[in-house]
């Protein structure tokens, strides 16, 4: 079904349904919409647990309209009735719906304190590099966390499992203090110097990490030394 493929690695952003115009009705969020110029009304069901549910009532029968979810109905009216179904579907996708690439309980944790504390949202900014991800301040527009999927060997640790990491800013004194390659290591694809990277593995304690990326926020907030140095030089 086309909500199953839209959906997919998709995770529900409660806040934003309201915005788009859902209404709660307990543990479920609905919106509703005329289309086919008001002959059949949708109803789209969203649920906190991620699950996307559609109907399509015709206006002047009350009964359920399903051709549109057969894969081989043709025709001029179900033709239109697929295309309008399935833009608004994918308006709602990208609307209400975050990416949900990073699985792990610290990498969903790490991004649900930003977005309560900062009122941040990862960026996805490399098609080729669809599980790169970054947090930067609005008012410099500097990073200041990174979220990324790698293989472990990239870390210079033994295995082939793939894990996810975050980078952080940090001031070089603190790095070398604190560098062990164990539970921290230099910045992946990042200045090693001013970076550092952690697994999300629990090596290091939750909340010693929301604590590091208050500290590399404010470190984003500092003006660069060098005019034209862009994020795209690994500061």
């Amino acid at each position: 079904m086309l909500t199953k493929v839209l959906f997919k690695d998709r995770i529900l952003n409660e806040g934003r349904l309201i915005e788009y115009g859902f209404e709660q009705t307990g543990d479920d969020y609905i919106y509703q919409t005329a289309i086919a110029k008001g002959q059949m009304q949708l109803t789209v069901k969203v649920s906190t647990d991620n699950k996307v549910e559609t109907e399509i009532i015709d206006s002047e029968s009350g009964e359920e309209y399903v051709m549109h979810l057969v894969d081989d109905a043709v025709g001029e009216f179900v033709g239109s009735i697929k295309e309008e179904y399935e833009n608004i579907l994918h308006r709602i996708e990208a609307s209400c719906f975050d990416k949900d690439i990073f699985k792990s309980e610290q990498a969903r944790q790490i991004i649900r304190y930003i977005r309560e504390k900062y009122n941040d949202e990862l960026e996805y900014l490399w098609d080729m590099f669809p599980k790169y991800a970054v947090w930067r301040r609005k008012d410099s527009r500097k990073w200041y966390g990174i979220l990324l999927t790698v293989p472990m060997e990239k870390l210079g640790i033994e295995g082939n499992d793939i894990i996810e990491i975050l980078d952080l800013r940090i001031k070089p004194t603190e790095l070398e203090e604190i560098l062990d390659e164990r539970k921290y290591f230099f910045g992946y694809h990042m200045n090693k110097k001013n970076w550092l990277t952690i697994c999300l593995n629990k090596t290091v304690p939750t909340e010693e990490i929301f604590s590091r990326i208050d500290s590399s926020y404010e470190l984003a907030a500092k003006k660069k030394s060098h005019h034209n140095k862009s994020e795209k030089n690994k500061e």
